[in-house]
Parts: structure tokens; C-alpha cells; sequence
């Protein structure tokens, strides 16, 4: 599948951004990227009245989450070729199309096929617009001072957006229904689709091909690998089909590799990791992404089930994280050109870390200002800090016609080290519930009443509060789990990142362009 011949940059004959400068253009952006990046999360607090509308096992009801992160990192090195070849332009507005259409759908959904299906689609389309709305900022905004402020704001908007997320769904689900945190992306979308074309010029295009079996032996490999730690969590490690998910992740993902060092023009230039900064960034952003998936995750059944918080409450509770995230992440762009990104790197990782640590104390006695707050407000300061410097860091000093693809790549590390991380802390937090579970049935049956044992016998589910003991027990063991990924963040910002004096002078913008 090869493009037509190259076409001259369009930047002469369009008048670029207009009708309200280069604002509204990274309001446009911006707001694509929160549409996709919230989407993650809008639907968690929804899950239980999916459940009840669809007939959602508790088991497959956690592939309403999945189904979207995974084609949507899977297929995000795809999404940012696209745009290298065809315009990111026209890509963007496709996938943003293409996004409103799958919330359409999902929300009008009346089986969970086709929700799942759905799901699916839409992360098609966010894969398709997120890469190439971050390599936008590249092509839209000169490198230097005026660039680190635009990727300021997209790197607030993209680690902010979880928790957005969450209150968005929690007001949408208590105040109307749950098809309307899929509904709620198609005015939105609609009104991107209508600004970009008066606001965003067109980019270059570049000849080419696409690599389909690079994207799909690499999409295929991660769902596969993903499917075997959730169901390694719940038939254990000794199962036939847990075993045959991991040997088919690593068949797959190898002939990924393979595919990628012998294409001509491959989704994944190989040779992006031999900048140990890059590499670096990349392998930060795998162990991030899975603290903060998981802390999202986790939290939000914490406050549910244990403190016993209404969808809405529930969604207000998170809010502090947007804010200091907001924070973090706005004076790291402000300071990044004068010290480099690593300071950012390291602090923001072990802020992170220290957050994730503190919330191992949490208890079923604890309150939501003595136990969960504090740590929050830590862990997000830092992920401000890390966001910024990871997304500088990831695009700075790559040749223009490869933006996309390194955007890409670091899209797709974080989607994909979210759902991966996530489901090995969910293998974590299922181990330590059974050891727990196995301690917490002699006393609930050392207690119970006979209505109790009959209710338990009937349903093999232990009832409040020894079921919270098992929640919470669980709960801190992943949060341990997420503490050592933020800390190997930590150890790669140390170890790995070094900032040249050529790097700190692009930052400062008195370097050109590609030099």
C-alpha cells in the first residue's frame, strides 16, 4: 500500500493558522488529545451500570477498558506513519471522525458485542489522531521557548486527562446515563473537526508505504501479552491458555522485531533507540504509564467500594490530582530550558514513587483527607514534571520527517505500558486478595449468622467488612508493585538520560531547527 508521489508542503498555499492565531490552534489540539486521553478512564466509573444494562460477567466486563487501550497503544506507531505520509492534517481530522462515529456507536450499543466492538473502534480512532496531534505541535510551533509551552499544555492535558476523566464520568453517570460518557465525544468532536481546517495548516508529505505487518504483529503481540497476566490473575500461572497467550506474545513481538529491522520503511525506525535518551524516555514512560494507570485504578475502587463514595464524589475526589498535575507540569516548562530535562525526570519520578509508597498504608479505616489526599497531591506533582520532560525529551532532535512516528512510539509506550502494567499489578492485587480471602473466611464464619454462611455458601462472596479487608489487602499490594515501577523511572532518569550542551541549547530555541 504506497502513497502517491510526494506533494509539495502546503504551507505556501495556505494561509496557516488564522482567525485567532496560534492559541486556538493548540486549543484544538489540546482538546483532541483530552477527548482521547480522558476516554481511558470516563467509562471506569460507569462499569456497573454497563454491567447491569449489558449482562457483563464481572470478568469480561473489564475488557470495556481494555479493548479500547489496547488498539489504541497498539496501533498509535501506525497512526503517527500515517500522518508522515499522508498529511497529519487530513489524518488527524480522519481520526477524529472516526473516534465521534465508534462513541456513537458504543453509546447507542445494546448488546456487549457491540459495545466491545465499539470500544474497539475507538481506539482506532484515537490512535489515528493522538500521534498526529502531538507531531502538530512540531510543525505548528517554533522549537524553542513558544514549542516547550505548547508541549507544557499538551503534557497537562495528557496526564490530567485520567483524572478528568473520572469526574467528567461520575457527573455524566449520576446526572443523565452511562451512554453518555460515550456521547459526550461527538459535539466535541464535531467542533474540532469544524476549527481544524480554519486554524492548523497542512504538513509536508512524504513518500512511502505503510507497515500493516509491523502494526499488526505488534498489536496482536501486546494484546496477547496483556491476556495472559489478567488471566494468569485469575486461573493462576499453571494454565494452559495463560501459558499459550505468553508463548504467543513472545512468537509475535519477536517477529515484530524481526519485521521492523528489514523494512525499508517500518512503523518503528529501529535506530530511534540508539539515542540513549530516547531509549531512555521511552523505557521511563513504560514504568510511569503503569504507575498511573494503576493508581487511577486502584484508588477508584478504594473510594467505591470501601469508603463507599457515590459515582459523583467519586469523580470530585480525583480532582486535586488534575490541578497539581496542571502544576507540575507548568513549572517544568517554564524551568526546563534553563536546567535540561533530567532534574525533572529524576524529582518527578521519585515524588511519584514516594506518593505510591505512602497510599501501602492505606487501610480500611482510613479517610479520604487522612490517607488518600496527601499522596495523590505527591504523586501527581510529579508526574507534571516527568510528562513534560519525557515529551520534550522523546521529540527533540528528530528529523522532521520522523516526528510522527517518534510521537507515535511515545504515545504507544504509554498506552501500552498502561494496560500492560496495569494488568500485572491486577495479577499482584488478585495473588494478595486470595492469601487474604484465605484468612479472612474462619473469621467471617467464626462470626457469621446462619442467614450469613447461607448467603456465602449460595455466592462464595464474603460480605462488608470482611470483604473490604480482602479489597484493601490487595489493593496495597499493587500499590507496592506501582511503587517499584516509578522507581525504575527514577533509576533510568539517573542512569540513562544525559543532556548534551546541543540538547539544553535547543531547549533555550538558539539553536535552528534541526540542528
Amino acid at each position: 500500500m504506497t502513497s502517491s508521489q510526494p506533494t509539495p508542503t502546503t504551507a505556501a498555499a495556505a494561509p496557516g493558522t488564522r482567525g485567532g492565531g496560534k492559541g486556538i490552534a493548540l486549543l484544538v489540539i489540546a482538546s483532541c488529545q483530552l477527548m482521547v486521553v480522558l476516554d481511558v478512564t470516563i467509562v471506569n466509573i460507569a462499569l456497573p451500570h454497563i454491567q447491569r444494562a449489558l449482562d457483563f460477567s464481572t470478568t469480561s466486563l473489564a475488557w470495556v477498558v481494555s479493548a479500547y487501550t489496547l488498539t489504541f497503544g497498539g496501533l498509535l506507531l501506525l497512526g503517527g506513519r500515517a500522518g508522515d505520509i499522508l498529511g497529519r492534517r487530513r489524518v488527524f481530522m480522519f481520526g477524529v471522525a472516526l473516534f465521534a462515529l465508534a462513541s456513537l456507536l458504543g453509546g447507542l450499543s445494546q448488546s456487549s458485542g457491540q459495545l466491545l466492538a465499539a470500544r474497539a473502534l475507538q481506539g482506532v480512532g484515537g490512535a489515528i489522531a493522538s500521534p498526529t496531534a502531538l507531531a502538530l505541535i512540531t510543525t505548528t510551533f517554533t522549537e524553542g521557548l513558544e514549542r516547550n509551552r505548547a508541549f507544557g499544555v499538551f503534557a497537562a492535558v495528557s496526564a490530567g486527562g485520567g483524572a478528568i476523566g473520572l469526574l467528567a464520568g461520575g457527573i455524566l453517570v449520576e446526572w443523565l446515563d452511562w451512554r453518555w460518557v460515550l456521547f459526550v465525544n461527538v459535539p466535541i468532536a464535531a467542533l474540532i473537526l469544524l476549527a481544524t481546517p480554519r486554524h492548523i495548516k497542512e504538513s509536508e508529505r512524504h513518500p512511502g508505504h505503510f507497515d500493516l505487518f509491523g502494526a499488526l504483529t505488534s498489536t496482536l503481540g501486546m494484546v496477547a501479552l496483556v491476556y495472559g497476566f489478567i488471566r494468569a490473575a485469575q486461573e493462576g500461572w499453571r494454565d494452559p491458555l495463560t501459558l499459550g497467550s505468553f508463548g504467543a506474545a513472545v512468537v509475535l513481538l519477536t517477529t515484530f522485531v524481526l519485521v521492523e529491522r528489514h523494512s525499508q520503511q517500518p512503523i518503528t525506525p529501529l535506530h530511534m533507540f540508539a539515542d540513549r535518551n530516547r531509549a531512555g524516555t521511552y523505557g521511563m514512560m513504560l514504568s510511569l504509564a503503569a504507575a498511573i494507570f494503576g493508581m487511577f485504578f486502584f484508588l477508584t475502587l478504594f473510594v467505591q467500594n470501601v469508603l463507599a463514595f457515590s459515582p459523583l464524589r467519586a469523580g470530585l475526589a480525583f480532582l486535586p490530582v488534575s490541578a497539581v498535575i496542571a502544576v507540575g507540569a507548568g513549572t517544568a516548562s517554564r524551568l526546563l530550558p534553563r536546567f535540561g530535562p533530567k532534574p525533572f525526570m529524576v524529582t518527578g519520578s521519585v515524588l511519584a514513587a514516594a506518593g505510591l509508597s505512602w497510599l501501602t498504608f492505606t487501610g480500611v479505616h482510613s479517610t479520604y483527607a487522612g490517607s488518600i489526599l496527601g499522596p495523590m497531591l505527591v504523586f501527581g506533582l510529579g508526574m507534571g514534571m516527568n510528562f513534560v520532560s519525557l515529551t520534550l525529551m522523546a521529540v527533540s532532535g528528530v528529523a522532521r520527517h520522523e516526528t510522527g512516528a517518534a510521537s507515535g512510539m511515545l504515545n504507544a509506550t504509554q498506552q501500552v505500558g498502561g494496560s500492560l502494567g496495569l494488568s500485572i499489578l491486577v495479577t499482584v492485587f488478585g495473588t494478595a486478595s486470595r492469601n487474604e480471602a484465605a484468612d479472612q473466611v474462619p473469621k467471617f464464619l467464626g462470626q457469621a449468622s446462619a442467614a450469613q454462611r447461607v448467603m456465602f455458601r449460595r455466592t462464595g462472596m464474603l460480605p462488608r467488612p470482611w470483604s473490604d479487608q480482602v479489597l484493601t489487602s490487595g489493593i496495597t499490594a499493587a500499590f507496592i508493585m506501582a511503587a517499584i515501577f516509578a522507581l525504575l523511572a527514577a533509576v533510568i532518569a539517573l542512569l540513562v538520560i544525559q543532556v548534551r550542551p546541543s540538547d539544553l541549547a535547543r531547549f533555550q530555541g538558539t539553536t535552528p531547527p534541526g540542528g
